[in-house]
């Protein structure tokens, strides 16, 4: 029963976790600070490069902190 407490609780944290992480690490990706994502900078992250086109709304080849934004 402990157990299956201590899973329950660790789930709920990284799972409220995910979104927070992803919108906070925009200046990490953002590596030569220049305000957007190239693809690039983004070619080092897996889950965010399958996303980018989709992101890219106005088709500029670099995402803005509200497309990165939008990334699930």
């Amino acid at each position: 029963m402990k157990k299956t407490k201590h899973i329950i609780a660790l789930c709920a944290l990284v799972g409220s976790s995910a979104a927070f992480a992803l919108a906070a690490d925009f200046d990490q990706v953002d590596t030569d600070g220049n305000g957007t994502i190239s693809m690039e900078e983004a070619s080092k992250h897996p889950e965010l490069i399958s996303q980018f086109k989709d992101l890219d709304t106005n088709v500029d080849g670099e995402l803005s902190q509200e497309e990165f934004a939008k990334a699930k």
